[in-house]
């Protein structure tokens, strides 16, 4: 570390979790809202696709980006492999920013146990200060076993100090009591549940020391991929894209680079991006209108104008992919 700096102890880290499409992304975006121009923020964004796109969403949408820090490890959880993609990300983000806070985003598939124990491990306990960890849930989900059935879905209520039900404005009337007693059954005696939209949520909810009781309760065995290239960085070939696969927890994720030379029909992605049949979508274009990014959950597909970005990169997570997909999404260039 840069011996001109001080020592980095104790920063304020947050985890910010919840299952596909819930609105994590969403909530970082609101809480940076709360960051005094005088302080610098770190994000670490873990995604379960292998390219990457939620640290361009974050960075093309965020208006005061001055004194913020964002840090993506793609490809599955990132405390696998021995935890090494979170601790080199973590730490080169740590010492780049020095930050006055830390909020980290888990992958809406990854294991956020094992994300909190990593984080509570001795070599980060001078040095991070784990406050509040919150939980977003869609209430409406707890009425589909591949949910309630699903481990990582029901670790997400287990660890939260506050699990937030998003999406209010579209439940039915009992959504709101359902998620109270699903979190008094899954979650911790202490653990609030409160309720909003579009991941607007008080700053009051992160702050303070967590009392989880389940740091060190959960071991989770992974696949050891130490030597695995990483596709979101990666030199764009001759052919002008890559394509990366990747699969678990009973989900497929596939995903493009493109040249930035590439320049998209804005009229053709939205006709394609708007039929597709996938549980996730996240993208930012390089298009003939200028460059957007797009956000597809179960609800609807949003579109917003970004200040820049420094290539097309589209990810989507389904239990099941179209193989057609990438000539679908290649007959929407127009140079």
């Amino acid at each position: 570390m840069n011996s001109k700096r001080p020592a980095i102890r104790s920063v304020p880290t947050n985890i910010i979790t919840g299952f596909l499409g819930v609105g994590k992304t969403s909530t970082i975006l609101h809480l940076l809202k709360y960051k005094p121009t005088n302080e610098r923020w770190a994000v670490l964004i873990n995604e379960f696709g292998e390219i990457g796109v939620d640290g361009s969403l974050l960075e093309g949408q965020e208006p005061n980006g001055d004194g913020l820090f964002i840090r993506e490890v793609p490809g599955g959880c990132m405390c696998c492999a021995a935890g090494l993609p979170m601790q080199i990300a973590l730490n080169q983000l740590l010492t780049k920013s020095n930050p006055d806070r830390l909020l980290i985003e888990p992958t809406g598939l990854g294991h956020p146990k094992e994300v909190l124990q990593a984080l509570s491990a001795e070599c980060y306990q001078d040095v991070l200060s784990l406050h509040k960890t919150v939980s977003l849930v869609d209430a409406r989900k707890l009425s589909d076993q591949r949910y309630t059935n699903h481990d990582t879905f029901n670790q997400q209520i287990s660890i939260a100090d506050t699990v937030i039900g998003n999406k209010l404005d579209l439940y039915q009337e009992e959504d709101k009591a359902t998620l109270v007693a699903y979190v008094k059954q899954q979650g911790q005696s202490h653990t609030n549940v409160i309720f909003t939209k579009h991941g607007e949520i008080p700053f009051s909810v992160l702050q303070g020391s967590t009392a989880n009781q389940l740091i060190a309760s959960h071991h989770h065995h992974h696949h050891e991929n130490h030597a695995k290239p990483l596709a979101s960085e990666a030199p764009i070939p001759k052919c002008s894209f890559i394509k990366a696969m990747n699969e678990g927890e009973g989900y497929n994720s596939v995903g493009w680079r493109f040249s930035p030379d590439w320049v998209f029909s804005r009229q053709r992605l939205v006709s394609f991006l708007t039929g597709l049949r996938v549980e996730r979508m996240k993208a930012v274009f390089i298009t003939d209108a200028g460059v957007f990014g797009y956000n597809l959950t179960t609800d609807a597909l949003t579109e917003a104008k970004l200040d820049d970005c420094l290539e097309s990169r589209i990810e989507m997570i389904s239990d099941h992919l179209d193989e057609s997909l990438e000539a679908q999404l290649l007959a929407c260039v127009v140079t």
